[in-house]
């Protein structure tokens, strides 16, 4: 009896050692910026619509960079505020960091990945298929994310200082859907049978806290599509995960601006503390959780094919809000609010990261990439993947955003008519037809090279190491299985080569490059919009199941990889067809940044306060780290910027009134519940053009209305006397 007390007093000790080790001290930065594109008349990249083309700013992009060093090696993760990450900006941020920080950051420990907003401008991508829509290549959309990108890593480059990294995982139910569920049910059912849901709940967080206490940022993962702005919105936003960085941002640093002449900077640069709400295996989640119905009937869509009476149109997703603006709200309100009650736990319950930094990167030729697979009939055989190619769902959408003419999901048989269409550019050959089996090819992207490439052949595969901690980074859109699946190989891969007991993986998504969506080989035989978006065929996940473990054995068992094929630069070979602006020119008898229509003088909270000023056209001057509009209070005589464009209840709308020239700058702030009574302005900043092509600057200040719930109703009681009407 003693020696067994003896035992388990010494296995208590054990356990708390373990428990309350101290955590590994590591050296870390953290750094944000600004990298929102083209504000008017851009193509918004994400759901293919060329009819969405940018009109103003609801929330603004960022660039949020995390760098990690061991002493020995360094790693840098940066989720940026855009829809997707390409091969072009990963090649080009690389080459510029090794120019500036020689030794200290390649395209190897560097990770970029994309939150997948689908309301910010496109044309930044370097392959064809993606600038269809945009009219080609937009310089000011890759610009604004090269720039910025490059500036929130010298500025997390510039504040590293020692601090901890902890780990925490927690369940948010009601904040996604499955928006292909058939598809999913294909999966084998044992497989389905080890999980409650049909889309990971799980959401997995990394806090960062100097040595000394301070807190420095999180970097999140939830799976979920930022499309809870829909694809009518003008409206330049980061959707949910945009809000909900900034909402954790904001509760940490302070939620007032600087005041400044013109340059006021977004309440983010106010405080060091910078929140990442990074993508993950969100290819079948949809944050529409009301989920798809017929918006003509409001009975529920085809199971299989989404449409009504074979309408892919008329089958929408909706929800949870009364609109996308409040949908964005509480999907963004809802990670915000998981995100900080797990921030919230003391360090001491949290697990800390312990280990050594590493990271392992390859570019892989997938085309020409062979992978052993399991064939329940056959069993191992040796398959090859195919050229890229776009099947029939594809063209049909999804419920996020549906698409046009005659297509549906779940199509696996052709159609006459538009194997014509996909034919004008190339016919298939017999070779992709069979490789891409069960999918009927609309587009053999891999077989058109009319300018140039239509699809990436060469693909940048690659995983950081913070001690027990992984981040695999994968260059498109896994769904919930794939996912599942491949999270699950590497962990194994990585106890089985001499990693951690306790070691854990997260799918960073759309990272480095893009490749569209990556299902299990059960959910493509079902061809629904994700299996036709698989464009390497049925066999791509298990290539890159296979090939994340190589990486990962590689980072275990110190065994470096080969650099792989070199990709594509193909900025010398861009083509746009987007027309500059031209010059700008006031409305009669008016000068740039007049208001034309002023506020109502007295506002309560709760309303929106309106106001209209002549504009030059916003690609004048993107206006980064600085503001189209600001909400002025006054205070002591002075006035205090208490809002800008960045905020989440302002909107700054541009509208062209005439083909000369003349446009109009619509800014409207939705006064918010807890708003103080007083006296407040909006103010409105933009250059306009001239004839000669010069660019100057201009402002205008509305007059200043008051914000009182008292005054408002004396207001209406006097209404009523005057107009005898009882309210």
């Amino acid at each position: 009896m003693e020696e067994l007390f003896f035992r388990f007093v010494v296995l208590a000790l054990v356990a708390a050692h373990v428990c309350f080790a101290a955590p590994t001290t590591y050296k870390v930065g953290v750094g944000i910026a600004d990298v929102t594109g083209p504000a008017a008349d851009i193509n918004m990249m994400g759901y293919a619509n060329p009819a969405q083309l940018s009109a103003g700013i609801h929330t603004r992009q960022y660039s949020r960079a995390f760098i990690v060093d061991d002493g020995a090696k360094r790693v840098v993760f940066v989720s940026v505020d855009c829809a997707l990450m390409d091969q072009v900006i990963k090649t080009e941020v690389s080459n510029r960091l090794e120019i500036k920080y020689p030794g200290n950051y390649t395209a190897k420990n560097v990770v970029l990945s994309g939150t997948h907003t689908h309301s910010g401008p496109g044309g930044y991508l370097q392959y064809v298929l993606f600038l269809v829509t945009s009219k080609g290549w937009i310089q000011q959309s890759f610009d604004a994310l090269v720039d910025g990108i490059l500036l929130s890593i010298d500025r997390a480059h510039d504040n590293m200082i020692p601090a901890n990294i902890y780990y925490a995982k927690d369940t948010l139910i009601d904040a996604n859907i499955n928006r292909s569920p058939a598809s999913y049910l294909n999966n084998p059912a044992y497989e389905r049978a080890k999980y409650t849901y049909n889309t990971d709940k799980d959401m997995v967080q990394l806090k960062f806290v100097s040595t000394d206490g301070q807190p420095m940022g999180v970097i999140n993962w939830y799976a979920v599509h930022c499309t809870s702005m829909n694809n009518t919105n003008p409206y330049i936003s980061s959707d949910n995960k945009g809000y909900a960085g900034l909402l954790f941002e904001g509760a940490i640093n302070g939620l007032e601006v600087m005041p400044g002449e013109v340059r006021i900077f977004s309440l983010i640069y106010l405080g060091p503390f910078v929140a990442a709400f990074a993508s993950s295996n969100l290819g079948d989640v949809s944050p529409n959780t009301m989920g798809a119905k017929c918006i003509d009937t409001g009975l529920p869509c085809d199971f299989v094919s989404s449409s009504c009476n074979n309408r892919t149109q008329l089958c929408i997703a909706f929800g949870p809000g009364k609109d996308m603006v409040d949908s964005t709200r509480i999907i963004g309100d809802k990670q915000f609010q998981k995100a900080w009650s797990m921030y919230n736990v003391d360090d001491s319950e949290l697990e800390a990261l312990e280990g050594p930094v590493q990271f392992a990167h390859q570019f892989v030729d997938m085309p020409n990439y062979t992978v052993e697979v399991q064939d329940p009939v056959n069993g191992p055989t040796t398959e090859k993947l195919c050229k890229p190619a776009m099947g029939y769902s594809f063209a049909a959408g999804t419920t996020d955003g549906p698409g046009a003419f005659d297509f549906t999901q779940g199509a696996t048989s052709s159609n006459d008519f538009w194997n014509l269409v996909g034919s004008a550019l190339v016919e298939p050959s017999e070779e992709v037809k069979q490789c891409q089996h069960p999918k009927p090819v609309l587009l053999s992207t891999g077989e058109i090279s009319w300018p140039y490439d239509w699809h990436p052949n060469i693909v940048e595969t690659q995983i950081l190491r913070i001690g027990q901690f992984m981040i695999a980074a994968v260059p498109g859109e896994f769904t919930t299985m794939a996912g599942r699946r491949l999270r699950d190989a590497l962990n194994s891969e990585a106890t089985n080569n001499g990693g951690p007991s306790n070691v854990k993986t997260v799918i960073a998504g759309l990272s480095n490059g893009y490749t569209h969506y990556i299902t299990t080989f059960e959910e493509y035989q079902i061809q629904r919009y994700e299996g036709a978006s698989t464009i390497y065929g049925p066999h791509t996940h298990a290539a890159y199941l296979d090939q994340y473990k190589k990486l990962t054995r590689s980072i275990f068992k110190n065994e470096p990889l080969d650099d792989g094929p070199t990709p594509p630069f193909l900025l010398d070979k861009q083509i746009s067809i987007v027309r500059g602006v031209v010059f700008d020119r006031p409305a009669f008898e008016h000068e740039f940044g007049d208001c034309l229509v002023q506020p109502y003088p007295f506002v309560r909270p709760n309303e929106t306060v309106t106001a209209t000023f002549v504009a030059g056209h916003p690609r004048n001057n993107l206006m980064l780290e600085n503001t189209f509009m600001t909400v002025e209070v006054k205070e002591a005589n002075n006035w205090k910027v208490i809002r800008t464009d960045a905020h989440f209840d302002t909107f700054f709308f541009w509208e062209r009134t005439s083909a000369v020239g003349q446009s109009e700058a619509h800014l409207r702030w939705i006064v918010p519940a807890d708003t103080p009574d007083g006296e407040y302005r909006i103010s409105h900043y933009g250059h306009y053009k001239n004839i000669d092509a010069s660019i100057v600057p201009y402002n205008g200040t509305t007059q200043s209305f008051n914000v009182s719930w008292i005054r408002k109703i004396v207001a209406l009681s006097s209404l009523t006397t005057l107009n005898g009407i009882d309210f």
